[in-house]
């Protein structure tokens, strides 16, 4: 992923040095599980240990120029640590093959890059919670089809938000469940030459399950289930983005991304003041929903395994996990700074002269005991005249004289009484929240 969108606490995680860092682990930790299994010498593990040492870019530069002769990255890597380490470096890699390494070590990566994913979803969640309780009874319109339908909170909308990121948190805590496996079960997964004892110790050390069965490689709806999961947490935040979006257009305004000193939003127009974080966010879910097809289309492999799935995984795992990170941090800084404009909200609620409240009068209709399709007509027919005749709907509906017939004008006034829509607010932040304050 280009630096632009890059943290480097995450991309540091696919750097080359960090990928032949746990290359040696998985190799020095299967050798500890050979010893452990009498299958290897306790001196050839600690005289590897001894003479791994660490990786530099240097070293990285030294294995790509030997993999331009072996054209194969894994045995480039070896012939690099046979070099540094003498003699001993012939234990290691017995018996195994060399999805043993990439995909333990991809299953290590995956991991550790979940986990950073997980905690920018926590800031991501504490904002939105935060913004939720400041706003629980902040009143705005509500709308369907994008036309105003009745009155709701900003803080009932942010608590719908952190419900989603509750699940989509319950999906990741899936995924990283499902992605931390290893496999040294050799070509082809039949351990016909290394016992799975060695295979329980390597994932044991490294904090990874054993795959139940493999072939020569982990299967590949593990790795889709994660992809997935990562678009799917996208998807919710562009959501999200798409409604600020729409919250901060010059006609309604009720919400607004901080707009910093020295910002500008336009090389031609000086006043403008765009939703550009959000933007932003719509564009880089899409590329996560393409990583996830990328993923949907690696689990399909021939036999026993091809590489077809290589050459996309070198590119989705580092740029899909890269970019989740980015979103959420950028989402969370969106939210803690996000301007909020409850008296444009309330400005926005009479626009229409009261015809949000025309279910109100409906169900009272009802109430009384009109046939609701009568009543419908009723109402309908006086909130049009706002529409079409600019007409204030409540003193439409005390000049008609149907309705009059059914209903007092205190009653009619009643129906236009605030409150109502926040009556439940707390019943809705308990279930989301545990709490209502």
């Amino acid at each position: 992923m280009i630096p632009r969108y890059s943290r480097q606490e995450m991309s540091s995680l696919w750097s080359d040095v960090a990928r032949l860092r746990r290359w040696r682990d998985v190799e020095l930790t299967a050798l500890e599980g050979m010893v452990e299994a009498g299958l290897a010498p306790r001196e050839a593990l600690e005289d590897c240990r001894a003479k791994a040492g660490d990786f530099t870019p240097e070293d990285a530069a030294r294995i790509e120029e030997i993999e331009r002769t072996t054209k194969h990255d894994v045995i480039a890597f070896l012939t690099f640590m046979e070099e540094r380490v003498g003699p001993s470096a012939r234990w290691l890699h017995l018996g195994m093959t060399s999805s043993d390494v990439l995909d333990t070590s991809l299953g290590l990566t995956l991991r550790d890059a979940l986990d950073l994913i997980l905690k920018g979803l926590g800031r991501v969640m504490a904002a939105v919670e935060k913004r939720a309780f400041e706003h629980r009874l902040t009143v705005m319109m509500g709308r369907s089809h994008g036309i105003h339908a009745e009155p709701i909170t900003f803080g009932h909308k942010l608590a719908i938000w952190y419900d989603e990121l509750s699940r989509g948190r319950a999906r990741l805590e899936r995924a990283r469940e499902t992605i931390a496996v290893g496999k040294i079960s050799g070509a082809v997964g039949t351990f016909a030459h290394l016992p799975p004892a060695v295979e329980e110790t390597v994932c044991r050390k490294l904090g990874l399950h054993p795959a139940p069965a493999s072939s020569q490689i982990v299967q590949r709806d593990r790795h889709a289930e994660f992809f997935g999961a990562l678009a799917l947490l996208g998807a919710s935040i562009e959501k999200f983005a798409v409604e600020i979006r729409h919250l901060q257009r010059t006609e309604v305004r009720e919400v607004e991304e901080a707009f910093t000193p020295g910002q500008k939003g336009s090389s031609a127009m000086p006043h403008k003041r765009n939703p550009i974080l959000s933007e932003n966010l719509s564009g880089l879910a899409r590329l996560l929903r393409g990583y996830a097809v990328s993923a949907l289309e690696d689990v399909a492999l021939w036999h026993e395994r091809d590489i077809s799935h290589s050459s996309v995984e070198r590119v989705i795992g580092p740029d899909a996990t890269i970019v989740m990170d980015f979103m959420l941090h950028r989402f969370a800084g969106l939210m803690e700074n996000l301007r909020v404009y409850p008296e444009q909200m309330q400005k926005n609620l009479e626009l229409l002269g009261g015809v949000v409240n025309s279910q109100r009068i409906l169900l009272e209709l009802a109430r009384k005991g009109m046939d609701r399709q009568a009543a419908y007509v009723i109402v309908q027919r006086n909130a049009m005249k706002m529409y079409e005749e600019g007409a204030d709907f409540r003193t439409a509906l005390l000049a008609d004289a149907d309705l009059l017939k059914v209903m007092t004008p205190e009653e009619i006034r009643d129906c236009f009484s605030t409150g109502y829509h926040t009556r439940h607010v707390d019943d809705i932040f308990r279930r989301v929240f545990g709490r209502t304050a």
